[in-house]
């Protein structure tokens, strides 16, 4: 991205990002105190994951910075290495294995991830983020949104069942004065096109204004005010010493290389199953360089470990915010980190006013466009073999964490469309011309998930003003994640590449080639793009 389009990218998606930081910060204070390290490195990892990682990504959804799928591991790490600097080592070496791992291509494993998995997962963290804001949405006060499970001590009845309680018990009128208030400015901005026009006025920034001079001015010295415990927290170092830094004694402790593998496999993984979510969440439906993204995420994390921060991954909650806020390019994510850095060295005391119940009613719709009803009603029309893994995905991740989640739907999604499918994709040929190159792709009896990397690395390195034909003729079963990639190709990149394509043999709809798949050819056509 050269200055001109830098400049220029700014004005697009600076509501964007101004979303993400609003969101992002938090859950940056929540997930470091969760994690039993400093709340300043929480912020440290947020603004390091948005400007460094996001300066060098090239995913234009995603954004980084403290993974609440990483707390577990961070408090068991520092209470059993002792201190915190020790543990900032573990960082520098899972940053320094991430590049490794990026270097030598390991980010094609996410090619394989079905988009009955992603998709499930994308609407099981929907459903968690909407119950654990539930609790700041009415001012209950407790601590439920730096994980990425519901109830940390299991499902059992009685854990459910205190949760309940608590929470009828603990209900603040004023901060669901707030929420609902917060919600009806969402919605109006969201809704209602002479408000969705004002970038440079996003509605979360509307609410949260609203929620500040509703608590300090109009709730003042009456019950319906928002005590401290309910607005955001946040302390900043006032002198040096009070940083913590790497003690370099650290790597010579072979318990601190164990954690630095384990947070770069967890974290790596985290960041693929993000990032290919963050795909889809694009309306361009670009794809990212995984390995790019890899070597993207070390470099945060040696930077964010030198200098005192936690490890960071792509986020799900906050890539998916950005996408819904309208972000259109990597620009949002580095607004997103520039405002935490300016945040911490400038306003620190005005964040503090903001309740929780503001940045709970942008976290629910947020939850609710993850996991609408419309998304669980399109995977039930696609049939069983899409209807299944994608549901299991939704119940394991809300009942276990996001990546056993995804584990139990990749397992179930593998039996129930791969049976014994592993033949050729397709039969390439190509004829190359003085002014374009004729290209012929017939796909292969069967064509399942697995199929996808090739597929897509093929239409990937297709040249502009060349002619296509993709022939499905002989085709009895294709899955939904190559439909799709084959109908992004299409109707998106062929358009702007002035790409030819001629497509044989598709039928009308993905369930047929899955209700029937040994019915004749219904639909043969030829598009010009």
């Amino acid at each position: 991205m050269n200055f001109s389009n830098f400049t220029k990218e700014i004005k697009p998606n600076f509501a964007s990002g101004l979303v993400v930081f609003l969101i992002a910060l938090p859950l940056c204070l929540g997930i470091a105190v969760a994690s039993g390290a400093p709340p300043l490195a929480g912020l440290i990892s947020g603004i390091v994951g948005g400007i460094v990682v996001g300066a060098l990504s090239n995913s234009h959804i995603s954004v980084s910075g403290p993974a609440a799928g990483l707390t577990a591991i961070v408090l068991a790490a520092i209470n059993d290495l002792g201190t915190f600097e020790l543990f900032l080592c573990a960082g520098i070496i899972a940053g320094i294995i991430q590049i490794a791992l990026g270097i030598f291509r390991a980010g094609s494993i996410s090619n394989y991830f079905p988009t009955s998995v992603i998709e499930g997962m994308l609407a099981g963290i929907g459903i968690i983020i909407v119950l654990k804001q539930i609790p700041n949405a009415i001012g209950f006060d407790a601590d439920f949104h730096n994980n990425e499970s519901l109830f940390d001590n299991g499902y059992s009845w009685d854990a459910i069942s205190s949760y309940l309680n608590n929470m009828a018990n603990s209900i603040h009128y004023g901060a669901i004065i707030v929420t609902l208030v917060s919600l009806a400015i969402l919605l109006l901005w969201e809704n209602i096109p002479s408000l969705k026009k004002l970038k440079m006025l996003p509605g979360a920034l509307v609410a949260v204004t609203v929620g500040i001079l509703l608590n300090q001015l109009v709730f003042a010295g009456t019950s319906l005010h928002i005590t401290s415990e309910h607005l955001v927290k946040l302390e900043i170092p006032k002198t040096l010493d009070e940083f913590k830094f790497p003690e370099l004694s650290g790597f010579l402790n072979p318990k601190v290389w164990v954690v630095g593998a384990t947070i770069a496999v967890v974290a790596s993984i985290e960041t693929l199953l993000c990032i290919e979510a963050a795909d889809r969440l694009d309306t361009r439906r670009r794809i990212t360089d995984t390995n790019l993204e890899l070597r993207a995420q070390g470099v945060g994390n040696l930077i964010s470990s030198f200098i005192g921060g936690l490890p960071m991954t792509s986020v799900v909650v906050r890539s998916s915010a950005n996408a819904n806020a309208g972000a259109t390019s990597k620009m949002s994510a580095i607004i997103h980190g520039i405002l935490l850095l300016i945040c911490v060295l400038v306003i620190p005391m005005v964040l503090t006013m903001i309740p929780m119940a503001t940045l709970a009613a942008v976290l629910l719709l947020v939850g609710y466009k993850l996991a609408k009803p419309a998304t669980i009603m399109h995977f039930w029309h696609k049939g069983k073999y899409q209807f299944i893994p994608f549901i299991a995905t939704v119940i394991a991740v809300v009942a276990t964490d996001l990546l056993k989640g995804v584990g139990i739907g990749l397992v179930i999604s593998i039996y129930f469309i791969l049976q014994g499918n592993m033949k050729r994709a397709y039969y390439f040929s190509k004829e190359e011309l003085e002014n374009a190159d004729e290209i012929s792709l017939k796909l292969a009896e069967e064509v399942s998930f697995l199929n996808k990397a090739a597929i897509k690395k093929t239409l990937k390195n297709i040249k502009e003003n060349s002619k296509v034909t993709i022939d499905a003729r002989s085709t009895s079963y294709i899955a939904t994640d190559v439909l799709e990639l084959i109908q992004d190709f299409a109707n998106i990149r062929a358009r702007e590449a002035n790409i030819e394509v001629e497509l044989l043999g598709f039928k009308t709809s993905y369930r047929d080639y899955e209700s029937d798949q040994h019915s004749h050819i219904i639909i043969e056509h030829r598009r010009s793009i």
